[in-house]
């Protein structure tokens, strides 16, 4: 049985990882000083011991993106995964700014309320972005970091430049095509025969939601995530893991370097023969980078 939260369509799956990882979602409501109510907040919660993992998906994505890696970290270490403020499942309530302060401070409640203690923060692309944003926020609360394929040192979004009536309402109807999803589905993978029409449902089940729509384009119109200057990154004191895909189109290979050279305790380590998505292409590999991370 799928929650009752999520769209009807999540029936449509087939791959079996998604299925059962959207099976298992959860939803608890997160009281922030966002808004009056609390935040209704989709997550999955699975594994016991070790230092607890938490990841963080991309941009317009789902927890539905760790349906391969997530199992395999939770075999070792309990493991945690949460849609963002403003995307995946989570509630999308009305009058609530959604910007990366935004995300962050209902983050660190979401933190607080369920987990309370310091973890190993996984963010991959735009999630890595919003994982070095709560670092160096709330320093307390990470143990670790793993950046995968990351955001944050090539700031802001061509989107943005589109977001006013009516090239706003456009813009995110361009973003709901199938046909777009797909071409960024394959330009995401190395071999693009894994971009099946599966993957790109469960990539887009989460547009069905309530105000998907108005979420994405206020998130833009903020600006998003800004470039981090290197003295800022120099402040992240965390060991810190770079995992990157020899092959990613999306982001390229570059700032992969670029970040080792600018967190003081960093390793990067690159996944060959692998695209922007190490955790969908190759996750086995993907994991066991994670929990030799995870046990120095």
């Amino acid at each position: 049985m799928f929650p009752s939260f999520l769209p009807t369509a999540v029936g449509q799956l087939q791959e079996p990882a998604a299925i059962a990882l959207a099976q298992s979602i959860q939803s608890q409501a997160i009281a922030t000083p966002l808004a009056n109510q609390p935040i209704n907040t989709t997550y999955v919660h699975q594994g016991s011991g070790g230092v607890p993992i938490l990841l963080i998906h991309g941009f317009d994505s789902s927890v539905l993106e760790f349906r391969r890696l997530l199992p395999l970290l939770a075999a070792k270490n309990e493991t945690w995964a949460v849609d963002l403020l403003g995307f995946g499942f989570t509630e999308r309530l009305a009058d609530i700014e959604y910007s990366p302060t935004a995300i962050k401070t209902h983050l660190y409640y979401f933190w607080k309320t369920l987990i309370n203690q310091p973890v190993i923060l996984l963010g991959a692309s735009m999630g890595g972005a919003a994982a070095i944003d709560f670092t160096l926020t709330y320093p307390e609360a990470v143990q670790k970091l793993v950046l995968m394929d990351s955001a944050g040192l090539q700031g802001g979004s061509p989107l943005s430049k589109l977001m006013f009536p009516p090239l706003d309402y456009y813009a995110t109807e361009f973003l709901r095509s199938p046909k777009v999803r797909d071409r960024i589905s394959r330009a995401a993978y190395k071999a693009t025969h894994l971009a099946s029409n599966d993957s790109v449902a469960c990539a887009a089940l989460h547009l069905q939601m309530p105000s998907w729509s108005q979420a994405l384009i206020t998130f833009t119109k903020s600006g998003g995530y800004r470039a981090f200057k290197r003295q800022k990154l120099a402040e992240i004191t965390q060991p810190t893991l770079i995992l990157w895909g020899d092959s990613d189109k999306i982001l390229g290979t570059k700032d992969a370097q670029r970040f080792q050279n600018a967190i003081p305790n960093s390793k990067l380590s690159w996944i060959k023969d692998c695209g922007h998505i190490p955790h969908l292409e190759q996750p086995e590999l993907t994991a066991e980078y994670i929990l030799v991370f995870c046990n120095i």
